[in-house]
C-alpha cells in the first residue's frame, strides 16, 4: 500500500544525497520516478536538486497554489504512472501542496517520498513540515552530529550565520549554503564564543 513519507534532517544531514540515492535505486531496477522539488529552491538552479557533494538531477517545479491536476500532470506524463515520486526540500511546501500530494498516495497509489527540514533558524516549522508532520503515513528522522567540532551530539536546530555571528530574527526564508550549520540544542541557544 502506497504512503506518504516525510524524511527529515537538520541541514548537512545528507537529505539530498538520500533522495538521490533512492531515486538511483529504483531506476536501477528499470522503475520510473519523477522528482519535485518547490519554486522557491534554487540553490543549484531551478528544477534541480543538488547535493553538496555534486550529485544533480532534474525536477518538476511545484508552485505553492498549483492544483491536483497540475501535480498529477507533473508526476504522470503522456500516461506513464511512476512507482515513486521524491520531493526535496519540502519545508517549502504549501499547506495544499502537502494535501495534493497525499490525494496522489490516496489516488493513485503512488508512495511519494518528501524530504525536507523541520524547524527554521529561528526554531520555528516551516508551513510545509508541521503539514507533513500531521498528514505523513510515516516519519523518519535522518541524522547529523553537532556542527561545533568538540561536540558530538545530535544536531536537531538550524542555526543561521550573518557576519560570524548567529541569528534568530529575520526572513523565515533565505535560500543559502555556508550561512547555515546545524547544531545541537545546547549549542543553539549557547553558541561558542569564537576567538
Amino acid at each position: 500500500m502506497a504512503q506518504l513519507y516525510f524524511r527529515y534532517g537538520a541541514m548537512n544531514s545528507g537529505k539530498t544525497i538520500d533522495i538521490l540515492k533512492t531515486k538511483h535505486n529504483y531506476e536501477e531496477q528499470f522503475k520510473h520516478v519523477v522528482c519535485l522539488t518547490p519554486v522557491m529552491d534554487t540553490r543549484a538552479g531551478e528544477g534541480i536538486i543538488s547535493s553538496r557533494i555534486g550529485l544533480k538531477a532534474e525536477a518538476q517545479i511545484i508552485r505553492p497554489d498549483d492544483t491536483f491536476e497540475d501535480i498529477v500532470s507533473y508526476v504522470i506524463v503522456d500516461g506513464v504512472t511512476p512507482q515513486c515520486v521524491l520531493v526535496d526540500e519540502a519545508q517549502f511546501l504549501s499547506r495544499k501542496n502537502v494535501h495534493e500530494l497525499a490525494r496522489i498516495v490516496d489516488e493513485y497509489g503512488i508512495p511519494v517520498i518528501c524530504y525536507g527540514l523541520k524547524n527554521d533558524f529561528a526554531n520555528h516549522l516551516f508551513e510545509g513540515t508541521a503539514e507533513l508532520l500531521l498528514f505523513a503515513d510515516k516519519i523518519e528522522e535522518i541524522k547529523t552530529i553537532c556542527y561545533y567540532p568538540q561536540c558530538n551530539h545530535k544536531a536537531i536546530m538550524n542555526a543561521r550565520f550573518i557576519d560570524g555571528h548567529q541569528v534568530t530574527e529575520g526572513e523565515q526564508i533565505m535560500i543559502g549554503d555556508s550561512e547555515y550549520h546545524s547544531v545541537c540544542r545546547r549549542h543553539y541557544f549557547h553558541p561558542p564564543v569564537e576567538g
